[in-house]
Protein backbone atom coordinates (compact mmCIF):
# COMPACT_ATOMS: atom_id res chain seq x y z
CA UNK A 1 0.00 0.00 0.00
CA UNK A 2 1.44 3.40 -0.89
CA UNK A 3 1.96 5.89 1.92
CA UNK A 4 -0.27 8.42 0.14
CA UNK A 5 -3.21 5.97 0.22
CA UNK A 6 -2.89 5.50 3.99
CA UNK A 7 -4.70 7.62 6.57
CA UNK A 8 -2.03 8.91 8.95
CA UNK A 9 -2.60 9.96 12.58
CA UNK A 10 -0.20 11.89 14.80
CA UNK A 11 0.82 10.11 17.97
CA UNK A 12 -0.81 11.40 21.14
CA UNK A 13 2.70 11.51 22.63
CA UNK A 14 3.86 14.02 20.00
CA UNK A 15 3.83 17.63 21.10
CA UNK A 16 1.43 20.19 19.67
CA UNK A 17 4.28 22.54 18.79
CA UNK A 18 5.17 20.60 15.63
CA UNK A 19 8.63 19.31 14.88
CA UNK A 20 9.26 15.82 16.26
CA UNK A 21 6.05 13.95 15.45
CA UNK A 22 5.47 10.25 15.01
CA UNK A 23 2.61 9.34 12.70
CA UNK A 24 0.85 5.98 12.47
CA UNK A 25 -1.45 4.47 9.84
CA UNK A 26 -3.27 1.20 10.38
CA UNK A 27 -4.30 -1.43 7.87
CA UNK A 28 -5.87 -4.84 8.52
CA UNK A 29 -2.57 -6.72 8.35
CA UNK A 30 0.03 -4.00 9.00
CA UNK A 31 0.87 -0.95 11.08
CA UNK A 32 2.83 1.82 9.33
CA UNK A 33 5.00 4.25 11.31
CA UNK A 34 6.76 7.37 10.01
CA UNK A 35 8.46 10.60 11.07
CA UNK A 36 6.36 13.61 10.08
CA UNK A 37 9.53 15.37 8.89
CA UNK A 38 10.26 12.52 6.45
CA UNK A 39 6.84 11.38 5.17
CA UNK A 40 8.28 9.77 2.04
CA UNK A 41 9.52 6.78 4.04
CA UNK A 42 7.93 4.59 6.68
CA UNK A 43 8.42 1.37 8.63
CA UNK A 44 5.82 -1.40 8.48
CA UNK A 45 5.28 -3.91 11.30
CA UNK A 46 2.68 -6.56 12.07
CA UNK A 47 -0.19 -5.78 14.43
CA UNK A 48 1.30 -8.34 16.84
CA UNK A 49 4.67 -6.56 16.85
CA UNK A 50 2.97 -3.18 17.34
CA UNK A 51 0.93 -4.50 20.27
CA UNK A 52 4.11 -5.89 21.88
CA UNK A 53 5.84 -2.55 21.41
CA UNK A 54 2.96 -0.66 23.05
CA UNK A 55 2.78 -3.16 25.92
CA UNK A 56 6.51 -2.72 26.62
CA UNK A 57 6.38 1.04 27.07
Amino acid sequence: MSSTALRWFKSSYSGSEGGNCVEVATAPTAIHIRDSKAPQGHVTVSPTAWAAFLAAR
